[in-house]
């Protein structure tokens, strides 16, 4: 399907946007501040255990599924990865606080999974690896939709179930 170049521009600042800052995430994780380490004894406090290998899952996806997204490959399972990612978050650290991010709540998580879905319905347009490939047109629609839904909500509640282990305290907030 053709499309104006405006909207193959605009495709590519949304995916651009919200892959490169979800990347950018992950990247922190594994080179700034307190590392891997830090995440994983961060991860080990909210209820993510094993927390090392939580913070390797979790900075693994952010820069692999970012950049992914960014570049247009594999649109919808990139942006279900994006999507996972975000719930995760969600769940575990932002929900019980509302829903702006002033106060930590889930306004941030929520906007890049709802723009992640956005690109995987709309397909990443003609300026993408997936164009490039001949891929753009299978995966674009409510199967783009249906797949990054899917994959995101379900592989985050698989990681949940397997690694989400929060304190009698934490349970109660």
């Amino acid at each position: 399907m053709e499309v104006s170049s405006a909207t193959n521009l605009a495709l590519l600042v949304l995916r651009a946007a919200t892959g490169l800052t979800l990347a950018a995430h992950g990247w922190n994780k594994f080179f700034s501040g307190g590392r891997l380490s830090g995440t994983g004894r961060w991860f080990d406090s909210i209820g993510m255990r094993p927390g090392r290998l939580n913070a390797w899952l979790a900075a693994g996806t952010e820069v692999g599924a970012g950049v992914l997204l960014a570049a247009g490959l594999v649109t919808p399972v990139s942006a279900g990865g994006v999507i996972g990612v975000m719930v995760v978050a969600g769940w575990t650290v932002h929900r019980s606080n509302g829903f702006f991010i002033l106060k930590e709540g889930w306004e941030y998580v929520f906007v890049l999974a709802v723009a992640a879905l956005a690109v995987a319905t709309l397909g990443p347009g003609e300026w993408s690896l997936d164009q490039a490939l001949g891929i753009t047109d299978d995966l674009a629609g409510w199967s783009g939709f249906w797949l990054a839904l899917i994959l995101g909500v379900g592989g985050a509640i698989l990681q949940l179930a397997a690694f989400w282990r929060p304190s009698s305290v934490e349970v109660g907030d």
